[in-house]
């Protein structure tokens, strides 16, 4: 197979008029998640399109019902990024609840007095309940990771059981209001979806213990923003820990910025030299394969 491409060699997006410029009369589209590949682009690039690979485990940038119509396939990157999405939510999670962005800021500015009994004191895994909201490959990995450091038990919700999943990790499914009431650390594992938009909201967060910690590394829509805010900042839930936000980047003047209860990193939960060079990798197999006519490594069942 000769393949001919055009690479867009920047770390910013491609320009959407650009990039609607460019994928006229293409055969294939190697996207990443910043790229909305909706009906609006799939008509521009035209009826030679067959295949559109993203170098991503989430799709909620694609739109499938478009895809499907044209007969278009679809490749994705999981398992990939498995082992290092859950390595850095229990990274996050530990710096959320052991306050280690407040600690060492104080240390570096001059906050560091004597020893103090409770000052900097935060929450520990050991005899804890860890809920999962959305159980898939990413939640078990992470309850893998997590149950080493005692934690009493895993709860999660999901639209329907997993026991296939659960029973890897001993976990109980419960309702949505009894993984809010139950969770001391809640970690938020789903895909974004019309059904989940949102759903960590002020009816998540007024149930939830005063000691938890809230840990997204999923996609910022489905958190509302406002509420999180309000539940933080009136010590409604002890802390949160988001790699995802709503937009991305989250301007610096955001009011959860201001927030010494809420750790903020920059989509980074994939970003190991070994595992972006595994979905570059296979980004680029998918892609090859649904040009041949093949079956991908990772095709996305439409």
């Amino acid at each position: 197979l000769w393949v001919q491409f055009e690479m867009w060699d920047s770390d910013e997006p491609v320009p959407r008029l650009e990039l609607l410029k460019k994928v006229k009369g293409c055969d294939g589209i190697l996207c990443v998640l910043t790229e909305k590949i909706d009906a609006q682009l799939l008509e521009a690039a035209g009826p030679n399109l067959k295949v559109v690979s993203t170098m991503s485990v989430g799709f909620d940038h694609l739109s499938l019902d478009e895809l499907k119509k044209r007969g278009i396939r679809v490749g994705y990157t999981p398992d990939v990024l498995t082992d290092c999405v859950a390595e850095l939510t229990v990274a996050l999670l530990l710096a959320t609840s052991r306050r280690l962005i407040e600690a060492t800021h104080e240390a570096k500015t001059g906050g560091w007095g004597t020893w103090r009994t409770l000052w900097l004191c935060g929450h520990e895994l050991a005899n804890s309940t860890v809920g999962i909201l959305g159980l898939g490959r990413i939640g078990v990995a992470i309850a893998e990771r997590l149950k080493p450091f005692k934690v009493k038990k895993f709860i999660y919700t999901d639209v329907a059981p997993r026991p296939e999943l659960a029973n890897m990790i001993e976990a109980e499914y419960v309702s949505f209001d009894e993984l809010a009431k139950q969770s001391d650390f809640l970690a938020v594992c789903c895909a974004l979806t019309q059904e989940t938009h949102g759903i960590c909201n002020w009816n998540l967060f007024s149930k939830m213990k005063k000691n938890a910690i809230f840990i997204n590394t999923s996609r910022g829509g489905v958190v509302n923003q406002e509420d999180l805010y309000e539940a933080l900042s009136t010590g409604l839930i002890a802390g949160a820990g988001l790699d995802v936000t709503t937009p991305e980047p989250l301007p610096t003047h955001h009011p959860l910025f201001t927030l010494k209860n809420c750790v903020i990193l920059p989509h980074i939960a994939s970003a190991s030299y070994t595992t972006r060079n595994a979905m570059s990798a296979l980004a680029a197999n998918n892609l090859l394969a649904g040009l041949r006519g093949e079956p991908m490594p990772k095709e996305l069942k439409l």
